[in-house]
């Protein structure tokens, strides 16, 4: 049962007698607990809805289109409270936060429902059974799943929980059903890395064709590790050795199957100094949000609007002078755009400075982690020019404020200069960069 906060005025709920404060229990006879029941047994055209008003129930029927909104909203986007996790993996980057930093990003997330609204990973540790057939009769499809490793008695070593092996069963009933799966591994040198390494992807291979794809991903190691698990980062030859390792799976796959399924995310490649991949490896990119392409895509992105440039320096106003900030990982690549673009466009000059993570520790060098604070202590006597661009993944999702909770209108009044996030879409990018789109 969910509480009805509130019904949209002339809509089809309100035209049936529903109002804000009802209960509703159920659809078709269906109990309704959150979202995913709602929108699953909402889709009939034919609706019976039992809602309770007071402690009267009573029963509407509505006649509507097959994907037609009733019109009825709820106190949460999911109808009910978000599943904490309730693993304790010895590689939590939550766990590696400092103290101090707003409440909301120290809660970890297990939740089955955002692995398919918002394509969150899970782990499979808060799901049961009854959870699992709801999926396969929903098909609710991709399920995004925290892997790390097959070796079942490693996977609770590693995430400290006693049902984390057992729960790998899930996988393959999820793939005999047809659920599609996208996974990721979060490679910890020592304990998934190696031959187990070889396991886990050997034991993946047989999901195909349900597995997608898989994105294996380096520990994120922050400077606040104080009583935690020793762990330690990969060196650049040992990234190389991890890339050869994925790669060959995903040589192998892509012979046999046509797509590659394995890949490292470009911080392996970053970190042991190879050249990233060519747009042709990725396929599809189905792996592009964990960091695995991000840089090709945006590189061709950039280049195939290179083939505008002259329409769009008929409205650049020259000169300009603009600065872009970027986290250590990204260095060298940004500034291979933006010096090409430099490079061709008189009257434009582009300072891009790297920005060292000093609040989470110099081994954090993804733009995404990058803080307010140290934006100010390194760029301040910066020559920033007329405007500074700065990666919009800096900032939450809601799009108002940097990690440390300092917003971008304080940045700008510290800098003295107007600043702007930007997308990694290479196209945008290179539009922000001449000024054009604000």
């Amino acid at each position: 049962m969910v509480k009805i906060l509130a019904v949209l005025p002339r809509s089809i709920a309100e035209k049936a007698g529903i109002r804000g404060g009802d209960v509703l229990v159920s659809i078709n006879q269906n109990e309704i607990r959150d979202v995913l029941d709602y929108r699953f047994y909402l889709t009939d055209t034919n609706v019976s809805v039992t809602l309770l008003r007071g402690d009267k129930a009573f029963t509407v029927h509505i006649n509507k289109g097959e994907y037609d909104d009733i019109g009825l909203s709820f106190e949460t986007p999911l109808m009910d409270k978000k599943h904490s996790c309730t693993n304790k993996c010895v590689f939590c980057f939550i766990d590696q936060l400092p103290p101090g930093m707003r409440e909301s990003l120290y809660f970890k997330d297990d939740d089955d429902r955002l692995s398919f609204l918002h394509g969150n990973y899970v782990t499979l540790t808060n799901l049961k059974d009854e959870d699992i057939d709801r999926i396969i009769k929903m098909h609710i499809s991709p399920v995004n799943v925290s892997v790390h490793t097959t070796n079942p008695e490693l996977r609770v070593k590693m995430m400290k929980n006693k049902h984390a092996g057992e729960v790998l069963s899930y996988l393959d009933r999820m793939a005999d059903a047809g659920i599609a799966l996208c996974t990721q591994i979060v490679l910890c040198k020592g304990l998934n890395d190696g031959p187990e390494l070889d396991r886990t992807l050997h034991d993946l291979i047989k999901y195909h064709p349900s597995l997608r794809s898989c994105a294996i991903v380096p520990v994120g190691l922050t400077k606040y590790r104080e009583k935690l698990y020793p762990l330690e980062a990969f060196s650049p030859e040992e990234c190389e050795a991890v890339i050869k390792q994925v790669n060959a799976y995903g040589d192998w796959c892509l012979k046999e199957y046509g797509t590659r399924i394995f890949y490292c995310s470009d911080e392996f490649y970053i970190r042991a100094g190879l050249p990233l991949p060519s747009e042709e490896f990725y396929e599809d990119y189905s792996q592009i949000e964990n960091g695995v392409g991000m840089l090709t895509s945006m590189r061709t992105e950039f280049d195939m609007e290179l083939d505008y440039l002259d329409e769009l320096l008929a409205i650049f106003r020259a000169p300009r002078t603009v600065s872009v900030i970027t986290g250590m990982a990204a260095y060298t690549h940004i500034s291979s755009l933006a010096n090409e673009l430099a490079g061709r466009v008189d009257g434009l000059t582009v300072n891009v400075y790297p920005i060292v993570n000093n609040f989470f520790g110099e081994r954090v060098t993804v733009a995404g982690l990058i803080t307010g604070g140290d934006v100010v202590e390194q760029l301040c006597g910066k020559e920033l020019g007329d405007e500074l661009l700065f990666p919009s993944v800096m900032l939450r999702a809601d799009g108002d404020v940097f990690l440390d909770d300092m917003t971008p209108d304080v940045l700008s009044k510290h800098l003295g200069v107007p600043v702007r996030a930007t997308e990694s879409d290479g196209a945008k990018f290179l539009s922000a960069l001449l000024g054009i789109g604000e």
